[in-house]
């Protein structure tokens, strides 16, 4: 497996067996896979990429953010993911801190003033989340640095419609999708990995796979969870 960048969209390529080349983007981000025949010339490959721009960006525009079919209110009653686990939000009144709370392992009791708006809630619980999320990320930033052997100067964590994390392999800098606060840390776990493995390997090809394969075996069953594809 190895990937060709056009116009800013990540194509994985996967050659194979077969006879007819196959073409898709997956849900909820918009990941593009392209299956074709073994003996597929790397040109011919980019050539018919190109004559599928069009379609390729049209299919991304329908998947980003497709994980929530209808726009949260943040209400009480309302299920909220919190890395991994669905929990049930109580929006209770307050004249203090408009703050987040995960109470008893089972509800988020979400501390907001009366009246707030739908977009000022969605405010307080996404800084919720971003401050659980950068609690998290050190640790497996440390453990891998150890085994992978590579360095990060820096990482932040940002909202992001494309794609769950990057790296500046010049910088050593990584970014982390704030939407990985309501995936199950393995994860936030596999991002990490992927974008510190680019330390090592800037381009997708067999040599970043290879060493995908030997840091984190599952990899490529955790991407299907995070991806939502069976």
């Amino acid at each position: 497996m190895f990937s060709i960048t056009l116009d800013n969209i990540e194509i994985e390529i996967l050659k194979k067996n077969i006879k007819n080349i196959h073409l898709s983007v997956h849900p909820p981000y918009g990941i593009v896979r392209l299956s074709v025949p073994e003996k597929m010339k790397d040109e011919d490959i980019k050539n018919f990429i190109i004559s599928r721009l069009l379609w390729i960006k049209k299919q991304k525009s329908k998947y980003e953010y497709q994980e929530n079919i209808l726009p949260l209110e943040y209400i009480s009653g309302e299920s909220h993911c919190y890395f991994g686990t669905k929990y049930l939000l109580n929006v209770i009144p307050t004249e203090k801190n408009q703050h987040a709370e995960l109470i008893n392992n089972e509800y988020i009791n979400l501390f907001v003033k009366s009246n707030t708006s739908t977009e000022e809630r969605k405010k307080v619980m996404m800084e919720w989340y971003r401050k659980n999320l950068k609690l998290a990320i050190p640790k497996y930033i440390d453990k891998w640095e150890n085994i992978i052997g590579v360095s990060v100067s820096e990482w932040c964590v940002k909202l992001m419609k494309t794609r769950w994390g990057t790296c500046n392999t010049q910088k050593k800098r990584i970014w982390l999708n704030l939407e990985l606060a309501k995936k199950p840390t393995t994860c936030l776990e596999f991002i990490i990995v992927h974008e510190m493995v680019h330390l090592l390997e800037r381009h997708h090809n067999s040599i970043f796979y290879a060493y995908m394969d030997e840091y984190l075996p599952d990899w490529k069953e955790i991407r299907k969870g995070l991806n939502g594809m069976v």
